[in-house]
């Protein structure tokens, strides 16, 4: 029989699943021969046999992979006949050309579980338990090739039975790199009160006492206490100063959660997926979780286990716990172990913790369900950092560096774009050096050098600041522009489309701060077609903490400077009214000019402020996120709102909304009815607006981002009007909405303008 060699290149997520030890399996069952190995550029194999054989095996290669493997290309070509007999997994190589990528943090799985809870195996109730199929990835990666000497557990030397089993073809630890055992692997301590002894034991004890523990999970330390303790978690967030932003809920399994929320097949399959992010789920209302969890809030953040040490803890428990970032509001979450000790001791009662060192931080991700599809809020541990492919290759590597609030970079080669961890907001020294330190590690774990750096406008971010001091080529991408770029990027399309960018504030070409705007867009550029009439911004960054100042701007405009003083609104701000009116009747404050904003975001905290929601604010987005709730989803009807046309522009009138939901307040009807007519009289605005560019420009795509289209109601309803009118509707489902996905369209745009 004839004999066939092939060298075969495959290029993706292929390191750290399982990839090798498949190859070794595939071709030793079909009596092939040859070798199969990691390099800087992923896997390479040479294969030879009969020429069936080898065709079965290049069919299954590419039909069949692991489950956690992401295979982007696989290149083959004829090699020398040598004559080999056998089948081996070579020693990592190096070939000079950097590619591989590396894996995100995967869940772990159920052949791992069984081993945990099972008596009798020699990993039962170990805690870093893991296998080919799940554990650390991303979280504890230095450099590539995935190899142990490469993460952070080369500290750890295998003992006999985990090499064996590292070395054996037929176990599924074969070629494993974070294998351990409680011989030879990480353990756990207990740093806190109480007598010595095992430190999950010790652990659940002061959960169970009312106590608040911090934990070391995959990418940081998180702060837990009892879900139903009341006093426990309303000290948990007193110590954390998180006034009001609900706290996540981790419970045991699919069962424990299906007793605090109603859980869909696509909320169920994110739940129990390998990413394990938190999923905003709707609340029961007799819910097993004390007020303090999510106050008011009639969704609830769930996520399970991901790790053998969650499971163990969980199950010790018998009940969910709070599950919250280690740190103090606005800080980066805490994951060197001094740092965490320094940080967080004054937060929480004890620690569990452990001597696997973390190397990048990585806070949780956090997903909702629109339409059955994924609709990310923050993606970070579990899907970072899985590349999105591009529809077109950048001629040159880019680095985009994001925007300010839900901060992220992204780096672009080719047509691979990586979007990294959540980062945080970037308005203090930690989450700028979080910042840097991400950029250098993703630089070097990828191998991209910049060549061209992508900012946003505004000149006070530091992200602009820093961009401005790199010696690369510089690109300002406008902030809607990239919103609208991140959405066509998400859904793979160039452009144009009718873009509708609705968030909370964005530096304009113009020197205002827009926000509410309709966008003629491709990649490549963007014209303004319509936006929301601009109003005072009184007090600048103080109206955004303060809605009720929003709502006294737009009252003012509303009934020309004669605010009925019967508005609960106005008599709760009474001694303030008239200073904050004045102020806004000036222009707001000096450092803009003139300091007015076009934003949606601003407009919700007004009329929610007018509706008695909140007139001060604990968290980005509070007001409009409680607004949203408050809404009867069974009301239907809208408040009258014409676009106010110009030429080949329009402007949406806001204070006409504002003071029609002010009128029906002064008649009693209730809040519920007002909020629901609101936020039906912005999506019938989408569509007008939408409707109006068509009949301009021919246009029948629109994209939607930008934050407020994190609102599940808005979102519904204008994409339901949308395609009524036979619209095409983009929306996100791979980045988030949010400003965490600006960076990837700020690459898209620089990567359209260096092609140009």
């Amino acid at each position: 029989m004839s004999r066939r060699a092939v060298a075969v290149r495959v290029e993706g997520i292929v390191q750290g699943v399982g990839f090798r030890p498949f190859v070794y399996g595939l071709a030793t069952r079909l009596g092939l021969a040859g070798v199969v190995g990691n390099d800087e550029r992923g896997v390479f194999i040479e294969v030879e046999g009969g020429s069936a054989p080898v065709e079965q095996f290049l069919a299954a290669l590419a039909g069949d992979p692991p489950p956690l493997a992401v295979i982007e290309r696989i290149s083959t070509g004829p090699a020398p006949v040598t004559g080999r007999r056998t089948f081996v997994i070579a020693p990592s190589a190096a070939c000079g050309d950097r590619r591989a990528l590396v894996s995100p943090d995967v869940a772990t799985c159920a052949a791992c579980l069984r081993e945990l809870t099972d008596p009798a195996d020699r990993r039962h109730g170990y805690a870093f338990t893991n296998c080919t199929g799940c554990g650390p990835r991303f979280t504890i990666v230095r450099d590539v090739p995935y190899d142990r000497a490469n993460t952070t557990m080369a500290g750890f030397r295998m003992c006999a039975d985990c090499a064996r089993e590292y070395h054996d073809p037929a176990d599924r630890r074969f070629h494993a790199q974070p294998v351990c055992c409680p011989a030879c692997g990480p353990r756990l301590r207990f740093a806190g009160p109480g007598n010595a002894g095992d430190p999950l034991a010790r652990a659940v004890r002061l959960l169970r006492a009312g106590g608040v523990l911090a934990v070391k999970g995959l990418g940081g330390y998180h702060l837990a206490a009892l879900a139903a303790d009341e006093p426990a978690v309303a000290a948990l967030r007193s110590r954390k100063h998180r006034e009001d932003k609900p706290f996540a809920v981790m419970a045991g399994d699919l069962d424990e959660a299906r007793r605090l929320c109603v859980v869909d097949p696509a909320e169920e399959r994110l739940l129990t997926g390998p990413a394990r992010p938190v999923v905003l789920l709707r609340r029961l209302p007799d819910a097993p979780v004390a007020p303090s969890v999510a106050p008011g809030n009639r969704w609830l953040g769930v996520l399970l286990p991901y790790t053998p040490l969650h499971h163990l803890l969980l199950r010790a428990l018998g009940q969910p716990i709070v599950l919250t970032s280690g740190n103090v509001s606005d800080e980066p979450i805490a994951y060197r172990d001094e740092d965490a000790l320094e940080r967080l001791g004054g937060i929480a009662d004890a620690f569990l913790t452990h001597d696997r060192p973390i190397h990048i931080r990585t806070d949780d991700s956090v997903v909702r369900v629109f339409r059955g599809r994924d609709l990310p809020i923050r993606r970070s541990r579990g899907y970072v950092p899985r590349p999105l492919a591009l529809a077109r290759a950048a001629p040159r590597p880019v680095l985009a560096c994001g925007a300010e609030l839900k901060h992220t970079f992204c780096l672009l080669k080719g047509d691979r774009a990586v979007v990294s961890h959540h980062i945080g907001d970037l308005e203090n020294y930690e989450t700028l050096r979080s910042f840097t330190e991400g950029v250098d590690h993703f630089r070097r774990l990828f191998d991209i050098t910049p060549e061209v750096v992508a900012h946003d406008l505004h000149p006070e971010y530091l992200s602009t600041k820093w961009a401005l001091d790199q010696d690369a080529d510089l690109v300002g991408v406008q902030h809607h522009h990239a919103h609208i770029a991140s959405c066509l990027a998400d859904n793979g399309v160039a452009g144009p489309v009718a873009g509708v960018a609705f968030d909370g504030l964005g530096y304009g070409p113009d020197g205002t701060l827009w926000g509410g705007e309709f966008l003629v867009a491709d990649l490549a550029g963007f014209e303004r077609a319509g936006h929301l009439a601009p109003v005072p911004l009184p007090g600048g960054a103080t109206a955004i903490r303060q809605p009720w100042r929003m709502a006294a701007a737009y009252l003012d405009l509303a009934y020309g400077g004669d605010v009925p003083e019967d508005l609960d609104v106005v008599r709760r701000n009474a001694e303030r009214w008239a200073a904050v009116v004045a102020l806004a009747r000036r222009g707001g404050n000096a450092l803009l000019n003139p300091p007015v904003t076009s934003s949606m975001g601003r407009l919700f905290d007004a009329v929610a402020a007018v509706a008695g929601v909140r007139d001060v604010i604990t968290y980005e987005g509070q007001a409009a996120v409680e607004f949203e709730q408050l809404a009867d989803p069974a009301v239907d009807e809208a408040y009258p709102c014409a676009l106010a046309a110009t030429g080949t522009r329009f402007t949406v009138p806001g204070v006409a909304l504002v003071r029609a939901a002010a009128e029906d307040l002064r008649a009693r009807v209730p809040r519920d009815v007002v909020a629901a007519r609101f936020h039906n009289t912005v999506a019938r605005v989408v569509a007008d607006g939408c409707t109006l560019i068509r009949q301009a420009r021919g246009l029948s795509t629109v994209a939607l981002s930008g934050g407020v289209f994190q609102n599940l109601l808005l979102l519904g309803r204008a994409v339901t009007l949308l395609e009524e009118r036979g619209f095409t509707v983009l929306t996100h489902h791979r980045v988030p909405p949010n400003d965490g996905g600006v960076s990837l369209g700020q690459a898209a745009v620089a990567a359209a303008l260096d092609r140009a």
